[in-house]
């Protein structure tokens, strides 16, 4: 139209740089599934946990600001059951200003506490199970398929509930569902360089605990420094 009134028209004018501006709209809309970031912290031998999944204080507090404020630019935060659990994680960006993301559980039996944080009521929470569907209510709960692929399913209710980006942030199982599967546009890693499990009473004194997950086929595009904490960028090729 423009063409035809005369005006000189230009296309593809920092093509790259716009269609990084707007990631999370191009692959929803292109690949019909939200924009995947998963992030994980762990220590300089590569754990995130002890032996039998203590929870380790990996990140500084200006790292932790740092995550709060990727909660604040994210429309949902996953975790699953484990984390869940062990952790008791509120998933809010209270260190940080601006909306907490929609918070996303895995509990396909339905066994996690009403007493956990995730379900306090301050922010809203879908859990995705496999006994029951219920959207209204908070929490909302979503039936999902055992025997299917559960990335897969979790990415496809959430693109029906028009849900942009999702930030997975643990346990370790569930990020790696997502590596295997391909099923990811961001990795982000958080290593406390000077924390070595073996050196912490969590571990056995010979570096054993739970390992962090293992990424393949990627693209390093950055590293940011916090003091100790060193934080990683990457895409998936």
């Amino acid at each position: 139209m423009l063409r035809t009134a005369g005006v000189e028209v230009k296309e593809n004018i920092l093509e790259k740089d716009c269609r990084e501006l707007n990631k999370r709209f191009f692959v929803f809309h292109e690949q019909k599934r939200p924009y995947v970031i998963l992030k994980w912290a762990q220590t300089a031998d590569g754990f995130i946990a002890g032996n039998s999944g203590q929870r380790l204080l990996i990140s500084n507090e200006f790292t932790n600001r740092e995550v709060h404020k990727w909660r604040s630019e994210e429309a949902s935060i996953l975790v699953g059951t484990n984390t869940a659990r062990l952790d008791d994680p509120a998933l809010t960006n209270r260190n940080w200003p601006g909306p907490s993301p929609l918070r996303l559980v895995i509990d396909m039996d339905l066994s996690l506490p009403s007493q956990l944080k995730l379900f306090d009521g301050q922010q809203k929470t879908i859990v995705f199970n496999s006994i029951k569907h219920e959207e209204p209510g908070n929490p909302a709960y979503w039936k999902i398929k055992a025997d299917m692929s559960l990335v897969h399913q979790v990415l496809n209710a959430l693109y029906h509930m028009n849900i942009q980006s999702v930030l997975v942030e643990g346990g370790a199982k569930l990020l790696q569902s997502f590596i295997d599967e391909d099923a990811w546009d961001e990795v982000r890693v958080i290593t406390n360089t000077g924390l070595d499990i073996s050196n912490t009473p969590l571990g056995d004194g010979g570096g054993n605990g739970l390992a962090a997950p293992r990424l393949n086929q990627t693209i390093k595009t950055g590293e940011t420094i916090f003091l100790s904490d060193k934080i990683e960028f990457y895409h998936s090729t």
